[in-house]
């Protein structure tokens, strides 16, 4: 399908029978199998996903689903870390939809995101995949045209690539919270409201301080309560967001009785069900973030200025 003029909205390109289809279809979300891809002459983005969520499936489909709203063809691979193997997660599924670090370090992307991982008060060094990890981010800033660090690889990628040391929270930042847009002319904020929601769910934070204080960096937004929530390099080659606009309606609520089941005896989420009340069904108001934060990214920071040849030295 060649794009002549008009808006097309082009989908996002997946293996065949990757569970996230059946859901995404259901959403009325257009999904391209790789055999209809197949047929259409148009060079599609190449992004990779290094999920390290134990619950691979739920976070695969609430990435997908995120990038799927753009007038973009997006090729979308997922990939498992070699030196730690998932225990929550059929390893058909994995040996199915993913792929390991050496069967992809020789080629490049135009967009790589790295996932959050239930590592709360787990030092760095002391993660079974954490060397692995360190090579595969190194091996980015070469071979990715733009990275994206979601929460607990947020706080990853700034203390391996600026050393910032993260602060263990006494208790668990869980909830919906209030985030202010620091830098309104960013493009990554275009249709954002001033102020925005979003979800928190993680025991650790850093402070403005500490980004303000390495120069490759710039804050873009921040929570009065959550600390700073969304930055990015001035290359615009690195961004890392420690919040959630990705998160399904349910997913704070089930991390929530998760951890009531265990007998952790956790907090109600804050401003997340309605009247604190956990059998009430919470109202989402962070969704249209999501798809504002991944179509922005995706299209001002990996489609615009991406080479259209990926073999192109960058």
């Amino acid at each position: 399908m060649k794009i002549e003029t008009g808006v097309f909205i082009l989908p996002i390109k997946i293996k065949d029978s990757l569970p996230a289809q059946k859901t995404l279809e259901s959403e009325n979300i257009f999904v391209m199998t790789e055999y209809r891809a197949m047929h259409q002459d148009i060079r599609p983005l190449h992004v990779l996903v290094l999920n390290l969520m134990p619950t691979k499936i739920e976070t695969e489909t609430q990435i997908l689903r995120k990038l799927s709203n753009t007038p973009l063809q997006v090729e979308v691979e997922f990939m498992q870390t070699a030196s730690y193997q998932p225990r929550h997660v059929a390893p058909s599924h994995l040996d199915t939809f993913y792929t390991v670090f050496d069967e992809v370090k020789n080629r490049r992307f135009d967009g790589m995101i790295i996932t959050g991982a239930p590592l709360d008060y787990t030092e760095f060094e002391d993660v079974a995949y954490w060397k692995e990890l360190t090579e595969i981010m190194e091996w980015s800033t070469i071979h990715v045209h733009s990275t994206l660090y979601l929460c607990w690889g947020a706080f990853a990628g700034l203390y391996y690539h600026y050393g910032i040391q993260r602060t263990d929270l006494d208790e668990k930042l869980s909830g919906v919270y209030c985030h202010q847009v620091l830098k309104k002319s960013s493009p990554l904020f275009r249709g954002f409201d001033d102020i925005f929601y979003a979800p928190q769910s993680r025991a650790m934070t850093i402070s403005k301080e500490q980004i303000e204080a390495v120069p490759a960096l710039e804050l873009l937004a921040i929570s009065d309560v959550a600390g700073p929530t969304m930055m990015k390099t001035r290359d615009s080659r690195k961004f890392f967001m420690t919040c959630h606009p990705e998160y399904d309606s349910d997913t704070l609520a089930k991390e929530y009785f998760r951890d009531l089941e265990k007998g952790m005896d956790p907090k109600i989420p804050v401003n997340y069900f309605p009247d604190d009340d956990p059998e009430k069904k919470p109202i989402v108001n962070w969704r249209s973030t999501g798809q504002l934060f991944y179509g922005n990214w995706l299209n001002y920071y990996v489609y615009q200025s991406t080479p259209y040849d990926l073999i192109v030295k960058q």
